[in-house]
């Protein structure tokens, strides 16, 4: 992501949400703006010391969030499901 986009992303998001999330997809319609986030492939740093693979995502969440512009502004966030390969739990 251009360095001059990705801090004016961050200015818009709630703080500290791209360590964690990508930033998908984006729109606007009559409802408000749109911004689609998804997971980063990484395991969470507690479970770390587990051997484990992503599995696809859980269903996604949406969260209203601050409006911009008088716009109201929902983001699309989806989590990814990790199986741990030793017992197939799912973290």
């Amino acid at each position: 992501m251009d360095q001059n986009f990705r801090k004016l992303v961050e200015l818009l998001l709630p703080a500290g949400i791209l360590e964690y999330f990508d930033l998908i997809d984006s729109n606007q319609d009559k409802e408000g703006i749109h911004i689609y986030l998804e997971e980063k492939n990484s395991i969470p740093v507690e479970h770390q010391h587990k051997k484990a693979h992503s599995k696809g995502f859980f269903s996604e969440v949406v969260i209203q969030d601050f409006p911009i512009r008088n716009q109201r502004v929902m983001l699309h966030a989806k989590r990814r499901r990790w199986e741990v390969l030793e017992d197939g739990q799912i973290i």
